[in-house]
């Protein structure tokens, strides 16, 4: 029987996996509402007994009435909160509850009213499907099925991301399965499939991510390995796979909301329109990143995302030289706090937090902050990339070094490359190799053309290492994306904390040229 959906203003009740999705992200919701909620939902608008809750609820089990008023308490609390969110439980005296607000139902992606096949709700989702097991080898059921259980788990880190249930997508295991169908039946937008194949002592796993609304394939990747110790195999492959899915996500996403009019996208939508803009490096893109932020934001006050981001792009501005960083940092510092404050299991606002305090010279509470986004996903590339650099900007480069070797081994194929490659090149400056600085800050640039501080780093290295014509170029170029830039703007704004680095860094800049 093809699973069932009901959604309520911008709501998706999933009674099969267990999930409450506000706006495609997860909600956080007790057992016992969960189940009323879905006893209202499948007789809306009919009048249900208090005893008849509470045998739902707490399946005969002797329990205070107040039990069940404290949970209707929390799902009107809960419903409310929502956008537009008013009045959806109505009491009635003396007898129980009746839920008052439109519902509709969707059953295998179709809505029962229109017959019409229903894209899944607006934020990303995605099912896990049970891995295959090509190797003949029955004991290897358990490692694909392990491998499974570790992806699934690992991306439920991902708060944003709404992750089907183990239970749900094991009713598919072993057969054929149409993924376009599987999704329709889960709700979910994408959908992860993949195999394990044993030969000798060598292990393969397969892995691909299809976008299920087209059918086209986002990703796929295969990993090789010596199959000698199993689990830590396993924990690696599933650490790869969730940090490179990140990513792909966003870019999928991003290409789902391009070209939409803004009357029809969302808060979500708004903010993955943002995010390739950020990583360019460019103030034009920036400032448009920032306009779909803003309009994020307005129509979510509270978007934790939307938040962090903003943050990132307020003091990437002042890093850049595009604006005073006394003018920033406040606004920076206020969207980052708001992002914790408000949901502070979400890696993203402690990452747009400790980047804020690593540009303003504070590296012990940055990486604090870093340290936190990477305790909530050890997988978080980008994490570790920014732990990486404010370690370099601290001076402790060879601590950077080994955070930015996680994170090119966590997601190798990563759309950040340009901003890994400057932190590499940051490090390998402050520890005295300024050919090798030269080396990566020149492939940054030749990604991000407008990388500002790519570019300055680039100079005051080649510079350093006497390599004048590539110095001169260099800061040329450098001139041209922050004509104000001297001595005194990297004494005052650049975020070496070192006294002596920071004298080193102007060095190599006037050896360049520079005034």
């Amino acid at each position: 029987m093809a699973a069932q959906r009901f959604v309520i203003g911008p709501f998706v009740l999933n009674p099969e996996t267990g999930t409450l999705l506000l706006e495609g992200a997860p909600v956080s919701v007790g057992y016992r509402a969960f189940v009323l909620l879905t006893a209202f939902l499948d007789r809306p608008g009919e009048v249900l007994s208090k005893s008849d809750l509470m045998d739902a609820a707490w399946q005969g089990a002797a329990v205070e009435e107040t039990n069940l008023t404290v949970q209707i308490a929390a799902l009107r609390k809960l419903l409310a909160s929502a956008p537009g969110g008013g009045e959806w439980i109505a009491t009635v005296p003396r007898v129980g509850y009746r839920f008052v607000g439109p519902v509709r139902r969707l059953a295998g992606g179709k809505d029962e009213d229109t017959g019409a096949l229903q894209e899944p709700e607006s934020g990303p989702s995605i099912a896990v499907l049970p891995f295959a097991n090509l190797s003949g080898d029955p004991e290897q059921e358990y490692f694909a099925d392990g491998i499974v259980e570790d992806m699934i788990a690992g991306l439920s880190r991902l708060r944003w991301l709404a992750v089907i249930a183990r239970n749900s997508t094991y009713a598919y295991k072993g057969k054929s399965v149409d993924v376009r169908q599987v999704a329709a039946e889960l709700g979910v937008r994408y959908v992860l499939e993949g195999s394990v194949r044993k030969q000798a002592d060598r292990l393969r796993v397969t892995s691909e991510l299809i976008d299920a609304s087209s059918g086209t394939h986002v990703w796929a990747e295969r990993y090789d390995a010596a199959a000698t110790d199993l689990f830590a195999v396993q924990d690696e492959i599933t650490e790869n796979v969730v940090a490179s899915i990140e990513p792909q996500l966003y870019e999928a996403e991003n290409r789902r909301f391009r070209g939409k009019p803004p009357e029809s996208i969302d808060a979500w939508g708004f903010v993955m329109r943002a995010m390739p803009h950020i990583w360019t490096w460019d103030e034009q893109e920036s400032e448009t990143a920032r306009a779909d932020l803003t309009q994020a934001i307005a129509i979510d006050p509270h978007y934790t995302r939307a938040h962090s981001l903003l943050a990132w792009a307020y003091i990437t501005g002042a890093h850049m030289g595009w604006v005073p960083h006394a003018e920033v940092f406040s606004r920076a510092v206020e969207a980052a706090r708001h992002a914790v404050e408000r949901d502070g299991e979400d890696p993203w606002g402690h990452l747009a937090l400790g980047f804020v305090h690593m540009l303003s010279r504070q590296s012990r509470t940055a990486i604090d902050e870093l340290g936190e986004a990477l305790w909530l996903n050890p997988s978080f590339a980008l994490g570790h990339t920014a732990l990486g650099a404010a370690h370099g900007f601290a001076g402790r480069s060879e601590d950077g070094l080994r955070h930015l070797a996680t994170a090119l081994r966590l997601s190798p194929r990563d759309p950040h490359q340009a901003l890994y490659l400057s932190a590499c090149a940051l490090c390998h400056f402050v520890a005295g190799r300024y050919e090798e600085s030269v080396f990566l800050n020149r492939r940054a640039v030749q990604l991000r053309p407008r990388f500002t501080s790519a570019w300055r780093t680039l100079t005051a290295a080649a510079g350093l290492a006497g390599d004048g014509e590539v110095a001169s170029a260099a800061l040329a170029e450098t001139r041209r994306l922050q004509p104000d830039l001297s001595p005194d703007w990297v004494e005052q704004q650049y975020p070496l904390v070192r006294p002596e680095d920071r004298a080193i860094y102007v060095r190599g800049l006037r050896a360049a040229g520079l005034q």
